[in-house]
């Protein structure tokens, strides 16, 4: 079923609705001629916290994810509810166990007759997706020592695979790791770090630094997979603390950080690396979505892993067999790296490299993004590549950390502020051609972007901004056709389906980290109030 989903224009199965991240559905009932006469025809409150949800569908009923790992399955046209999970989590104690709790991202999973999750308190859990009971649970780690998951799962031939988040404090040595379960069973089938382990290959890359103290190498993005090379792409966030000055690496490139890994699916062995963003001092990470395309590129078809894959922006793309650089595209201002245009080697701009504590940098972008975890979506039929940004950088300050037990080591302070040239525009969203790199079209706006892009066969692109604005673009053009005010921030991954015939846009809104860049734009106010997932549908005859 998962393997040929993007036969299925009705449903959406799993995050991004097919393995390979596309973000897009074939459906055009709702279209370019009347986008402009979408109703709302339903909405159903969420709990609270950062709103980061992506709802799945399959045969008209709604798979939706809350905050606390609550889990609905809703009819898909009306919103009742069907069934409901609730987990009950560990007590949550200080500030960094109470921001990985309200940063469940992403979404759950569907394979076969159930529902799996991640859970905050470092937990797989597999729902039979007809009743919501527990069929098996697996502790993959120790909540109190930090682990997290902040994404959501991702399953193919019997196999569910994680990525492991809250790898920034000094109980989680080693950093974080890939983990892959049995679908029936639970039982864990292997493990994969993503830092280099002592006597390993890249251990040289931390300058001798004791394993006791290499943290980072998160994993808050959900892997693509490709089901014919069963490998699965998945990126890595970045070295911690931030600022080598205070993690002790020197000018080491610290791997696997800011890295696309290739993983063999049933073995966990890395195939490939790249490395992005060698030897990070600005909390640059590079976790986000990996998108696989096939595409003609100067006259060569090539099998593409592709994406904004980082904070900074730069649009990379890559051979998903081998590894090989192909291109990066520059998109939002950037000012600490350059990127060879013909070896894809990257060169660190080392005057904005801290040389001591409490110094200042204007570095860009924000350790925000640039590209943030909402993600962009591509289009076959334009062949465009849509991606959401914001114009922004910061001054930049490493400060003096304690490193105790239990506590997140960032050791950076930082101030958002606008990027050059940015005529204090900082919304913006991007159209770029897969295959020749260029620019179709960049809308640009002063509300900040919020939410992540969907694309459909009707020639629309679908997302919102941190002013409430959810909007419709044209996918060829870029001009706005529709918008409409929502209740909150549009913060969560929009998805579209169909049932019975007819077409629905659903988008999650609420809380979310993209109001952080309302600082920018301080007469916007940030009206985050209440999650709630809303859903669109034209008229009906």
């Amino acid at each position: 079923m998962l393997i040929n989903a993007h036969k299925d224009p009705d449903n959406w199965l799993m995050w991004r609705r097919t393995y390979d991240l596309w973000g897009y559905s074939p459906l055009d009932q709702i279209n370019k001629e009347n986008v402009h006469k979408l109703q709302l025809v339903w909405g159903i409150a969420m709990n609270p916290g950062l709103q980061e949800a992506a709802p799945l569908v399959y045969d008209g009923i709604m798979f939706l994810h809350h905050q606390g790992n609550r889990v609905q399955a809703l009819d898909a046209t009306t919103g009742d509810v069907i069934w409901e999970y609730n987990r009950v989590l560990p007590e949550v104690t200080g500030a960094y166990h109470t921001n990985q709790y309200q940063r469940t991202k992403n979404s759950i999973a569907l394979y076969g007759d159930k529902v799996y999750l991640a859970t905050s308190d470092a937990h797989v859990v597999a729902l039979d997706a007809r009743t919501g009971q527990v069929v098996w649970e697996t502790q993959v780690d120790d909540w109190s020592k930090g682990y997290s998951y902040t994404a959501g799962p991702v399953v193919a031939k019997g196999i569910v695979v994680t990525g492991m988040s809250g790898c920034s404090m000094t109980g989680t040595p080693g950093g974080c790791y890939v983990v892959a379960h049995d679908a029936e069973t639970g039982e864990e089938l292997w493990r994969t770090y993503t830092i280099a382990q002592p006597g390993q290959p890249g251990d040289e890359t931390w300058n001798g630094l004791p394993i006791e103290s290499r943290w980072g190498a998160s994993l808050w993005g959900t892997p693509s997979y490709d089901p014919e090379l069963d490998l699965l792409f998945i990126g890595t966030a970045m070295p911690i603390p931030y600022p080598e000055v205070v993690r002790g690496s020197g000018d080491g490139a610290a791997l696997y950080t800011n890295s696309t890994l290739a993983l063999d699916l049933y073995t966990g062995e890395i195939k490939w690396y790249f490395q992005h963003l060698p030897r990070d001092n600005w909390d640059l990470d590079h976790p986000f979505e990996r998108i696989l395309v096939d595409a003609v590129i100067d006259g060569k078809e090539r099998k593409l892993v592709f994406g904004a894959f980082g904070k900074t922006g730069i649009v990379w793309f890559l051979d998903r067999e081998t590894g090989e650089f192909i291109r990066a595209v520059e998109t939002v201002y950037q000012n600490v790296q350059t990127v060879d245009p013909v070896t894809g080697a990257v060169t660190v701009n080392t005057d904005l490299v801290f040389d001591k504590m409490g110094e200042t940098k204007f570095v860009c972008p924000h350790l925000s993004g640039g590209k943030l975890y909402n993600s962009g979506a591509y289009n076959p039929l334009t062949n465009a590549y849509y991606v959401p940004l914001n114009n922004t950088c910061m001054e930049a300050t490493p400060r003096e950390v304690e490193f105790r037990p239990g506590e997140s080591v960032a050791g950076l302070a930082s101030r958002m502020v606008h990027a050059p040239n940015s005529g204090g525009l900082v919304g913006r969203v991007d159209a770029i051609n897969v295959s020749t790199g260029e620019h179709m079209w960049s809308h640009q706006q002063r509300a900040p972007w919020g939410g992540s892009l969907i694309t459909t066969a009707g020639g629309l692109v679908f997302g919102g901004d941190a002013n409430r604005r959810f909007k419709a673009f044209d996918a060829e053009t870029g001009k706005v056709l529709w918008e409409l005010p929502l209740t909150a921030p549009v913060t969560g991954w929009p998805i579209t389906y169909a049932v019975n015939g007819r077409q629905y846009v659903a988008v999650p809104v609420g809380g979310g980290t993209m109001t952080n860049f309302l600082s920018l734009t301080p007469e916007i106010p940030n009206t985050s109030g209440s999650n709630v997932l809303l859903v669109f549908a034209l008229p009906e005859d």
